[in-house]
């Protein structure tokens, strides 16, 4: 019962487990990758914000250093090599673990048209760039700035634009991925429905590739906008991921790190 919760962030979700796991007066380090994510978890004497990246050769020492009692893991559904590494060192040290999984989205109507637009679901990236999907179309990619790089040879088959969250890092990747200034938004989410339709309009934008992230990240959004504008929706499933254990109830998550951490 000696220790903290190692929350793995850089979620809206992992924001309000923070803050309740701060109410609480429950022990927690959060983890981030940027600085800037810093300021987005609350200013509480039981909460540590560590900013920097963990791997699975550094993770050992974090978990001994910051005294981790137990893991709880509510970081992006696409940031699948965090969660592995966290799963097999928690395996190798005995620590107990759980996975907050953001809810999925239900599909509607099958797997083809819904509304006046047609959503189609890939398992990868590299399903998007190997099919026809993007041939003479006006593209705008909702991924994150990671897999713009793949998208590189496109950029003379489509006409491509990128909406990234405001950062450097961000900015770097799209331009070198053939990114010009004027195909490149910056906007930290949430995103309105008028906002985005405002923008797909503007663009003229005919299919709209994005992630299964849920509720969180917009994705209910991009499918309501999709049906009334009539335009292409691609979503990238989620990868696949054994979690040991895994729950979307934040209540079964904060019951979770109460067994292993007492209050301060």
């Amino acid at each position: 019962m000696v220790g903290r919760i190692w929350l793995i962030g850089g979620t809206a979700e992992s924001v309000f487990l923070a803050e309740a796991l701060a109410h609480s007066q429950i022990s927690c380090v959060v983890s981030v990758t940027t600085e800037a994510a810093r300021s987005l978890y609350p200013n509480a004497s039981t909460l540590l914000v560590w900013v920097g990246n963990l791997n699975f050769v550094n993770l050992d020492k974090f978990l001994q250093q910051q005294q981790i009692a137990a893991v709880l893991d509510a970081s992006h559904p696409y940031a699948v090599e965090i969660s592995k590494n966290a799963i097999a060192v928690c395996q190798k040290l005995q620590i107990p673990y759980l996975r907050y999984e953001r809810p999925v989205i239900e599909e509607r109507g099958g797997r083809g048209e819904e509304g006046k637009g047609r959503i189609v679901y890939i398992d990868s990236f590299n399903t998007a760039i190997c099919g026809n999907y993007l041939t003479k179309e006006r593209v705008l990619l909702t991924v994150g700035y990671r897999p713009l790089h793949l998208f590189l040879p496109w950029q003379e088959r489509a006409t491509l634009f990128a909406r990234l969250l405001p950062s450097q890092i961000a900015l770097e990747a799209a331009s070198k991925a053939g990114f010009t200034p004027d195909r490149i938004i910056c906007l930290r989410p949430p995103i309105s429905a008028d906002l985005e339709k405002a923008l797909w309009r503007h663009w003229d934008i005919s299919l709209v590739i994005t992630k299964a992230s849920g509720t969180a990240g917009g994705e209910d959004v991009k499918r309501r906008v999709a049906a009334e504008l009539g335009v292409k929706l691609v979503i990238i499933t989620r990868p696949e991921v054994v979690y040991p254990q895994q729950t979307s109830d934040v209540s079964e998550a904060l019951e979770f790190c109460c067994q292993h951490v007492v209050s301060a």
